[in-house]
């Protein structure tokens, strides 16, 4: 086998083959004849690429492994690493979609001399794309000779997958989903509403510019170029070079026709400035949060401190001050940043000089979940660089858009925040103020902000939002709690006392499912295709199907029908759902126990009554440190005749919908409590 061949790993084996891991440890266990391991740990080990698709082909698994996915694990299986085969095959993707008649020529040739011929072919396309000084160097004969395969299975791939734009994004994304923790994404929805506050700039600098997720949201929304000079430049740096080469290949390839310009540099902005002299149109940055090591020490008398000189703690402020010493005279610059920043008092001085000079335009209150960190509410501030001649503005415009959306990153409804960030800016930008809403947005005088904090967190300086709605909305929950709680007094249960306890010949769960009275299924697998998920705080709440799966293995989620019985395994809790039409097609979540009973011989109310007996879950459940998980199998129910099982579950369903009718009693009822302090503290509601 030659040194330089490509590995894959279990996971990957079971990808390409299109089954779980646990049927890849089985294939090994079972045949003899299975590739041996040819690298790895002993824990994790990894195995030939070439010889697993053959095993795979002889053992029937597979007819043919999908070029993507051999694609995709010969760049993951790469001698030098992921991303150094990830640079080679987006210089080779501008060859083939720049030049496709010299690829072609280029591709009819041997495997060792195409990397011979392909360095200076590939000088060809990058020198005059990214200029001498760039972050993609040219590859030369030695690297490239590893890469010739996932070379060629790349550019037919380009020829498949629709181009060598779709080719690199896919490529690109599997390995930054394999590698979450390496890198710090800006997501597409504030990607999208950065750019769009920007306006339609030419030129446009990212001074931590990570994956290029900004510079390509203004890239698509560039017009075409007419001719002659690009319509767009883009400006980017990145102190990762691997990174910068990735991200200057992405934009490269992202750009149709010459439309846009790519200067992309690897070093740090704040030490090492790359575009010392630029004057842009528009600065957009997602920086580093809470650096302490972003060069205090030695950038003390740096003559882009214009504000002030930042203190250690500070680094935001920094970038703040970086982003308008690139901007020309009125030049926009919009920065995602760390809600601390608007309050710190470390910071205080620098924010005041920001606001007397009009320098500091917007402040933007995102919802919790838009972009990591996603535990806490980041902000965005629109800056405009203060022409020499201009005149301070007296306003600053305070956007909070925490209640346009349902807490949690899978639930933002980035539509309607968009529309309304963007439309109250454009009108504060044109009018130098805009009308007051509650809760939402208000152009604050700076003279008010101009106190000994400089607090310019939004959340402080908004009116608050009429309570519920106004008193209108509260009187209809108030009417809704009035029904509600007619509806309780009428589904509440009579008792019957039994002279002595009933004891009945027991089966368990584990033994109805080896007779086949019933089906058990784990949740959590399977990969996100649009199904909404059935989480555990869904079943513990009795609310709608409210998640959603990540990307992952090819694996079929778990799909739950009507009559299924769901079980939370987690907590130690007697909660079991039966699932009724409106939740059917939802898939199974995690930490999730599902049992799908045959009806000719369990009763689906029977079975999720006396699961939930409190006896019963104590004797199934095992005890950690700090959690309690509860066996399945070993929960136990009573053999007794269909008939008598309907009986019984008639009687568990009644008190599961008396059950219902308590939470929503219990809702409302805390809607209308709040309601009223609220309406009563801000005046919107009458103490008589």
């Amino acid at each position: 086998m030659s040194d330089n061949a490509a590995e894959v790993t279990a996971a990957g084996i079971a990808r390409l083959a299109g089954v779980g891991r646990a049927a890849v440890s089985n294939w090994r266990r079972r045949h003899p004849d299975f590739p041996r391991p040819v690298g790895g740990t002993e824990t994790s080990p990894s195995f030939a690429l070439a010889e697993v698709e053959q095993w795979l082909r002889d053992q029937g698994k597979i007819a043919e492994v999908p070029l993507r996915e051999r694609v995709w694990q010969q760049l993951a299986g790469h001698p030098a690493g992921a991303v150094p085969a990830l640079i080679h095959a987006g210089c080779v993707l501008l060859l083939v979609r720049d030049r496709p008649t010299a690829w072609l020529q280029l591709a009819a040739v041997s495997d060792e001399k195409l990397a011979h011929l392909l360095p200076p072919a590939l000088e060809e396309i990058l020198t005059p794309r990214f200029g001498a000084h760039r972050a993609v160097p040219t590859p030369g004969t030695p690297e490239l000779t590893p890469s010739v395969p996932l070379l060629r299975a790349t550019a037919e791939l380009a020829a498949g997958l629709g181009g060598a734009r779709q080719t690199y994004e896919f490529l690109l994304g599997r390995h930054l989903d394999a590698n979450p923790r390496q890198y710090t994404l800006t997501p597409p929805g504030p990607a999208a509403l950065m750019a769009a506050l920007a306006g339609s700039p030419r030129s446009v600098l990212d001074p931590a510019c990570g994956t290029g997720t900004l510079l390509r949201a203004v890239a698509s929304q560039s017009p075409a170029a007419p001719e002659g000079p690009a319509a767009t430049a883009l400006h980017g740096q990145e102190a990762d070079p691997d990174l910068a080469a990735l991200t200057a290949l992405r934009l490269a390839l992202h750009a149709e026709n010459g439309a846009v310009e790519v200067r992309i540099a690897a070093d740090d902005s704040l030490r090492a400035d790359a575009f010392p002299h630029l004057a842009a149109d528009a600065v957009l940055c997602h920086p580093p949060f809470n650096e302490r090591n972003w060069g205090h020490d030695e950038l003390a008398y740096d003559p882009r401190w214009e504000y002030g000189f930042p203190a250690r703690t500070e680094s935001e402020l920094a970038w703040v001050q970086h982003a308008l010493a690139r901007l020309r005279d009125g030049g926009t610059a919009v920065l995602l940043m760390p809600p601390a920043a608007a309050s710190r008092r470390s910071g205080r001085r620098i924010r005041a000089d920001l606001l007397r000079r009009g320098a500091l335009r917007a402040v933007v209150a995102l919802p919790a979940g838009a972009a990591p960190p996603y535990g806490i509410p980041l902000h965005l501030w629109v800056l405009r660089k203060p022409a020499a001649d201009g005149r301070p503005a007296h306003e600053l415009l305070l956007v909070d858009t925490a209640d346009l959306s349902a807490a949690g990153r899978d639930k933002l409804d980035w539509q309607a925040l968009h529309t309304t960030v963007l439309d109250t800016w454009q009108t504060f930008d044109r009018r130098g103020t805009v009308e007051e809403r509650p809760g939402v947005s208000r152009a604050v005088s700076v003279i008010e902000l101009l106190d000994d904090d400089v607090d310019l967190a939004p959340a402080r300086h908004l009116p608050p939002p009429a309570a519920g709605g106004g008193a209108a909305e509260l009187a209809d929950v108030r009417e809704q709690l009035a029904d509600t709680l007619r509806m309780t007094t009428e589904l509440t249960p009579s008792t019957v006392e039994s002279a002595q306890p009933v004891r009945w010949p027991a089966t368990t769960v584990g033994e109805l499912a080896r007779a086949g009275a019933l089906v058990l299924r784990a949740g959590g697998a399977g990969a996100g295709s649009g199904e909404t998920v059935l989480t555990e705080q869904d079943v513990l709440t009795g609310g709608a199907p409210s998640g959603t799966l990540p990307e992952g293995p090819a694996e079929d989620p778990v799909l739950v029908e009507a009559g299924d019985i769901v079980v939370p395994v987690l907590g130690g809790g007697a909660v079991v759902r039966v699932v009724d039409e409106a939740t059917a097609g939802a898939a199974l979540g995690r930490s999730l126990q599902l049992l799908r009973p045959d009806p000719e011989a369990l009763d689906p109310w029977f079975l999720a009554g006396f699961l939930r007996g409190t006896a019963n879950n104590r004797q199934a459940s095992s005890y950690a440190s700090t959690s309690t998980r509860l066996d399945v199998r070993r929960l136990q129910l009573p053999r007794l005749p269909l008939e008598d099982q309907r009986l019984y579950g008639e009687r568990f369903r009644t008190l599961a919908a008396f059950e219902d009718a308590l939470r929503m009693a219990g809702r409302l009822g805390e809607q209308l409590v709040q309601g009223l302090y609220d309406g009563l503290t801000d005046g919107t509601v009458r103490p008589e």
